[in-house]
C-alpha cells in the first residue's frame, strides 16, 4: 500500500493543481449548479403549498428541501469525468504514453481524480452541509444533526465516488469503438442522472421500478448516500445498501480490467 500511494502520489498533486489553474471555470459551473438547486427548491415549495399536506410519498417539505441540496452536494463529490478523458486520450492517441509507463492506467486516473475531489471538498462540502443544518434547524427549531449518519454518509459517498469513477473507465473505453463519446456521454449522463435519483427520489416511483432502480449500481451514487444522511433507512437497510456497493464497485473493478485487457489489443490511433 505504501509502495502504492508513493508511485501514485504525484498523480494527487497533478489534479489539485489542475484544479486550482481552472478554478474560475470551476466556479461558474458550480454556481449554474447551485441555481438549478434554487429552482428545484421554489419548484418542490410550490408543489407543498398547492398540495396542502405536511408530506408527500413520506417526505416533508424539510425533507425534500435537504434532499434537493444534499443530492447536489453528492452528485458533485461523486462526479467522475474518468468516460470523457479516457474517451480523449484513446481518440488523440495520448493513451499509448500511458501504456509504455510502469503504472497501471486506472489508478493513475483515480490519483489524478482524487486530487480534484479534494479540492471540491474543501470548497464545497463543509458550506454546503452547514447551510443545510441551518435551514432544518430554522425550519424545525430543534438541531437534527446526527453525527452518526454523517459518517455512514461520508462512506457512503466514498463508496459512490469509486463505483462511478470505475463505471465512467468501463464506459470511456468504449472509444476504442466509437472512437469520440461526446455525444454518448451527454445521453450517458442525462439517463444516469434519473436512473440515481439526482432528478426525483425513487421513492417517488411505482413500487416495482422502484424496486429494480433501487438494485442498479446507479442508486449507490446519490439516493443511497442522501437517503442515508437524512436518516430514512433503517439500520438493517443501511447494511444491505452498503452490501450492494461494495458488489457493484468490485463488479465494475473487475469489468474494467477485462475490458481494458481485451481493448488494447485494438487499439487504433485517429491523431497525435
Amino acid at each position: 500500500m505504501r509502495k502504492t500511494l508513493k508511485i501514485y502520489k504525484p498523480f494527487t498533486h497533478a489534479g489539485i493543481l489542475m484544479s486550482a489553474q481552472y478554478r474560475a471555470n470551476f466556479l461558474f459551473f458550480l454556481l449554474g449548479d447551485i441555481l438549478m438547486c434554487f429552482i428545484n427548491y421554489f419548484l418542490w415549495h410550490a408543489v407543498y403549498n398547492s398540495g396542502g399536506s405536511e408530506s408527500f410519498m413520506g417526505f416533508s417539505e424539510v425533507d425534500m428541501v435537504v434532499y434537493i441540496f444534499i443530492s447536489f452536494l453528492t452528485a458533485t463529490i461523486a462526479y467522475s469525468d474518468g468516460s470523457y478523458a479516457v474517451g480523449e486520450e484513446i481518440r488523440d492517441g495520448t493513451i499509448a504514453m500511458r501504456m509504455i509507463k510502469p503504472i497501471r492506467f486506472d489508478l493513475a486516473f483515480l490519483f489524478q481524480e482524487l486530487g480534484e475531489r479534494l479540492m471540491t471538498l474543501f470548497l464545497v462540502f463543509a458550506p454546503l452541509v452547514i447551510g443545510v443544518e441551518i435551514y432544518k434547524f430554522a425550519a424545525t427549531g430543534t438541531v437534527a444533526f446526527s453525527i452518526v449518519n454523517f459518517v455512514l454518509y461520508f462512506l457512503s459517498l466514498t463508496l459512490a465516488y469509486l463505483i462511478n469513477f470505475y463505471f465512467n473507465v468501463c464506459y470511456g473505453y468504449s472509444a476504442f469503438v466509437l472512437k469520440n463519446l461526446w455525444g454518448s456521454n451527454l445521453l450517458k449522463n442525462c439517463i444516469v442522472g434519473f436512473l440515481s435519483g439526482g432528478t426525483i427520489p425513487l421513492a417517488f416511483l411505482p413500487p416495482v421500478v422502484g424496486a429494480v432502480f433501487n438494485f442498479l449500481p446507479f442508486a449507490s451514487l446519490t439516493y443511497t448516500p442522501v437517503m442515508i444522511y437524512i436518516g430514512m433507512y433503517e439500520p438493517m437497510r443501511i447494511l444491505l445498501s452498503f452490501g450492494l456497493q461494495i458488489f457493484w464497485l468490485a463488479f465494475f473493478i473487475v469489468l474494467q480490467q477485462i475490458i481494458w485487457n481485451a481493448s488494447v489489443k485494438r487499439l487504433s490511433v485517429q491523431g497525435g
